[in-house]
């Protein structure tokens, strides 16, 4: 059994409201530096970024999971998280053609930076990252076992983007089986009014987009051993199992 830190919900340059310092070698860096053992990149609606993420994090030796921050069509923000590389690029592909055909402006939005495991800047992203896709929440569970990953709900209790706060409740047929929570003084609150929580493994990470807000290790995971496997099995299973 491996007790590892972690920060599960980060964002780089390749996100429009990402910081353009937060690149995959600076996220690694830092996330070294702090203490972390494990992290996950997840970019608004696209992986490309995963590729120079996983070099770094090989480099640092840090555990580098590659993830989604994936919109869906009711504008809820749900963690996807994959088990390789490819599963993760595959996916990405995917969603780039189901995003809505509006390009970034980077003056207003900010930079969708792409870059290598070297910092340099590969190509800009052009299509807006932030927006939703036509993905129904409905649908992402069936997508994760087609693409070989892990659906997390993210940030529940927030006042937007958020299965509460856009649905007003979470749907009795969900098949997720963790969700992402922002702290709170009365969190035995959340669980009264939402009871399906309480059969969910709970995650807090951070939601970073600059380097300032990457958290450190504070919140811990218990997996059979340190693969990425082994994690997502941990992060997934269902309680009492």
């Amino acid at each position: 059994m491996a007790r590892l830190s972690y920060d599960l919900h980060l964002h780089s340059c390749l996100s429009p409201c990402g910081d353009d310092d937060m690149t995959p070698a600076m996220i690694c860096g830092l996330a070294k530096v702090v203490g972390l053992d494990v992290i996950a990149l997840t970019d608004h609606n696209s992986c490309a970024n995963c590729p120079s993420f996983v070099e770094a994090a090989k480099y640092y030796g840090i555990i580098g999971i590659c993830g989604m921050e994936l919109t869906t069509s009711e504008e809820v923000h749900v963690l996807c998280y994959f088990h390789n590389l490819e599963d993760a690029l595959n996916f990405s592909a995917y969603v780039h053609r189901h995003l809505l055909p509006i390009k970034n402006k980077s003056a207003i939005f900010g930079h969708q930076n792409v870059v290598d495991e070297q910092d340099n800047v590969l190509y800009e992203e052009e299509t807006l990252l932030v927006s939703a896709t036509d993905i129904a929440l409905g649908d992402v569970a069936g997508l994760m076992k087609e693409y070989n990953g892990i659906m997390v709900p993210a940030h529940i209790n927030k006042s937007s983007t958020s299965i509460i706060s856009n649905l007003g409740m979470i749907p009795y047929d969900s098949e997720f089986t963790c969700a992402e929570v922002k702290p709170v003084p009365d969190m035995d609150r959340l669980f009264e009014q939402h009871p399906y929580l309480k059969k969910c493994n709970i995650l807090i990470s951070s939601d970073a987009h600059t380097l300032n807000d990457i958290q450190e290790p504070i919140h811990f995971i218990e997996p059979e051993d340190e693969s990425i496997d082994s994690i997502l099995d941990c992060i997934c299973r269902k309680r009492g199992n």
